[in-house]
């Protein structure tokens, strides 16, 4: 439920004789019902102890087959989950995402996804974070490298493997630069439709931890790592095209603007559902931290063309012509953030909503607007109040997406925190 890729290891001979023609790969269902440590949660009807955990079936999907060249002989594959019995797993992310892309296809619209994903990297290795118990951490670079091609140039010995090994992945990447942090990086990947695009974003995300981990060093895709440092975000620039995927229907010379109706009312109902699908942009307690006002993340639910200080930015022109949604941070998991992306769109496209007009200037100093929650219990109450939410993705992985957010609440309820020790050790 994390964006986060798990499975098994199987031998060449064996995928090829059994998996292909046969049930595929066994796995415990408990992986579509525990937190990011594997540590089972309670309140899911999906999977419980008391059904207890049975298997499920993971069905390769061979058009995902790709090589993986940072690894010895080695080929990924992601699967799609049935039951025991055949049917369909409906909770599963990908899944998610899929109902949501036959949704938009039986509106004769097809969409299209880029994505920008930033990341810290540390001189430390993963072993050492962990035995510094993640604080201070040595950032690879000691100056905001923001554009910045010296200090870039010295991340180079990394940051090319990752582009060169992406590329050869199958993950086609446009460009990398320093981002605005000490040690922080964006690494773009080239558009495509909905299901291929996130399949990059997770094969993408582990890779690079793979690469780093193979180099002594750490990476991070928390949404903020530190409070002094900016928040690392996944920009998702969306559009909508024809069924076919060949002709878009954002843009339109004679409305004005040149944004069309298709464009206006989808934004619309992005913005109109943002609030309540904020917990599919940003799943865990820390991922509201990110949202602070001047550290690039945007906390007004308002649009404008090319404002960064917004939650909708427009750019483009032509059938380059789209929308990038601020919103999530770099731990999304995109399956169900692009879900949320193409519901929401569908949404307003589906009741004609009228577009607010456009709110030029600073975005974290308008008033009256609204706001992206401040967290995750106050993003959990809106998601389960939504209507449309409930609608589009079906009452049960509506429940299921629900209980995910509060256990990640509960679990952090359960944690006695370094800044509470600082805070009352002494002084209570």
């Amino acid at each position: 439920m994390h964006g986060r890729l798990v499975g098994k290891r199987v031998t060449g001979h064996y995928f090829l004789d059994e998996m292909i023609e046969g049930e595929g790969m066994h796995a415990c269902n408990y992986l579509l019902a525990v937190d990011s440590e594997m540590e089972p949660l309670p309140g899911y009807r999906f999977a419980s102890w008391e059904t207890g955990y049975p298997d499920l079936n993971a069905r390769p999907d061979l058009g995902t087959i790709r090589l993986v060249p940072w690894l010895e002989q080695t080929a990924l594959v992601i699967c799609d989950l049935q039951t025991e019995e055949g049917d369909v797993v409906e909770v599963a992310p990908r899944q998610v995402l899929k109902r949501q892309v036959e949704r938009a296809a039986q509106m004769g619209l097809t969409f299209k996804f880029g994505a920008e994903l930033e990341f810290y990297l540390f001189r430390d290795s993963y072993e050492e974070a962990a035995g510094k118990g993640y604080r201070d951490l040595v950032p690879h670079s000691n100056v905001n490298e923001d554009y910045h091609i010296l200090q870039t140039s010295r991340d180079e010995y990394l940051i090319r493997q990752i582009r060169n090994g992406m590329d050869a992945a199958g993950v086609p990447v446009e460009f990398s630069k320093g981002e605005a942090g000490r040690g922080q990086h964006e690494i773009n990947l080239a558009y495509a439709e909905p299901v291929e695009m996130a399949d990059r974003l997770v094969v993408y995300k582990n890779g690079v931890k793979e690469i780093a981990a193979l180099n002594g060093r750490a990476i991070t895709f928390m949404a903020k790592a530190s409070m002094t440092e900016s928040g690392s975000s996944l920009h998702i620039h969306s559009s909508i095209w024809d069924k076919d995927g060949a002709q878009s229907k954002m843009w339109d010379q004679g409305q004005p603007e040149h944004m069309s109706e298709t464009f206006t009312h989808s934004l619309a109902g992005l913005m109109a559902t943002a609030r309540e699908m904020s917990w599919m942009y940003a799943p865990y307690v820390n991922s509201y931290k990110r949202y602070q006002p001047g550290w690039w993340a945007p906390t007004a639910i308002v649009w404008d063309h090319d404002n960064r200080t917004v939650g909708y930015r427009v750019v483009g022109h032509g059938p380059g012509c789209r929308v990038e949604c601020r919103i999530p941070g770099a731990d999304a998991n995109p399956y169900l953030a692009f879900a949320a992306t193409i519901a929401g769109a569908l949404h307003g496209l589906q009741n004609q909503l009228t577009l607010e007009p456009r709110r030029p200037g600073n975005g974290y100093e308008a008033e009256g607007v609204p706001r992206v929650p401040w967290n995750i219990v106050e993003a959990a109450d809106e998601f389960e109040r939504s209507q449309v939410a409930r609608e589009a993705l079906g009452p049960d992985v509506h429940h299921h997406l629900l209980n995910t957010a509060r256990q990640e609440w509960a679990r952090s309820n359960q944690v006695v925190t370094d800044w509470e020790l600082r805070r009352n050790f002494e002084l209570a």
